[in-house]
């Protein structure tokens, strides 16, 4: 996994030996880490900007917020992902997708952290669950 710091990894690294906040993008494919302290990017389209991505690229990443307790995985699944268009299964698929390039994003910068969608997202989460 290549990892790019905003705005630069002594920064980051500082913020994460005091455990501040963290956004992380993390791409689909597991080949990209995006990270910086949350005071410094504020939102994940703004880290894409200020790491030259484009706002549209948004749908490649997997976006968490994360310190050593935690990772709040904002579950936004686009519609086109993977080209799978059965709704249900595309959930599934994001979801387990998500889980194992998140976990792996996690280990990668040092944390053990637990990823948790926070209720505000669980909106198609919870789609998954039988009734």
């Amino acid at each position: 996994m290549v990892i790019k710091y905003y705005p630069d990894e002594t920064h980051v690294t500082e913020a994460m030996q005091v455990n501040d906040p963290l956004l992380m993008l993390v791409s689909y494919d597991g080949n990209e880490i995006l990270l910086a302290n949350i005071d410094d990017a504020f939102e994940h389209h703004i880290l894409l900007k200020k790491l030259d991505y484009k706002d549209t690229e948004i749908d490649r990443f997997f976006r968490v917020v994360l310190n050593q307790e935690g990772a709040d995985w904002t579950f936004v699944c686009p519609r086109g992902y993977k080209g799978i268009s059965n709704q249900d299964k595309r959930m599934e698929t994001f979801f387990n997708d998500g889980v194992n390039q998140i976990s792996k994003a996690i280990r990668t910068i040092g944390y053990n952290a637990k990823i948790q969608i926070p209720q505000r997202y669980r909106r198609h989460f919870n789609m998954l669950k039988p009734t």
